[in-house]
């Protein structure tokens, strides 16, 4: 069930609402990968685990969208059956985002991700991140059972 605050936010990205519009418009001119200060979605990363502490951090990923194409085959066959525009990729883009992210900072652990906004050309996502070997993750006992399992 949705807070009040999530309702707002969720209302704001239904109307596509111009506060929203003008943040996408300085993302795009910013790198894919984009470490950020605090969670836009502050109510959905606490759920996933985020705590404004050292050690957590929170990474905006934009990753494009579009679907994949293959070369056209050149035998004769029938029109539906050539196999070139509707393939599906294997992966959603949330986990295309984690995935970018985790590489891009090896020694972190993920906590969790989430949707923040879409546009024609790309999906943004803001990825949480633990890193297991910095004191104040270790004391913590919620972040320790989730980031060290053979800890816990």
């Amino acid at each position: 069930m949705p807070s009040s605050r999530e309702k707002v936010w969720l209302k704001l990205l239904h109307e596509n609402a111009p506060e929203i519009r003008d943040r996408v418009v300085q993302w795009r001119k910013q790198h894919a990968v984009t470490r950020i200060d605090k969670p836009s979605r502050i109510q959905r990363a606490r759920r996933l685990g985020y705590k404004a502490k050292q050690g957590i951090i929170v990474i905006r990923m934009r990753v494009g969208t579009g679907g994949m194409r293959r070369k056209r085959p050149r035998g004769g066959r029938r029109p539906k059956h050539l196999g070139v525009t509707r393939i599906k990729a294997d992966v959603s883009m949330k986990q295309v985002a984690e995935n970018r992210v985790l590489e891009k900072y090896p020694n972190m652990k993920l906590l969790g991700s989430y949707f923040v906004y879409k546009d024609g050309m790309h999906y943004w996502f803001e990825v949480i991140l633990a890193d297991p070997s910095h004191p104040s993750i270790a004391k913590d006992k919620e972040l320790r059972k989730r980031v060290l399992p053979s800890v816990a």
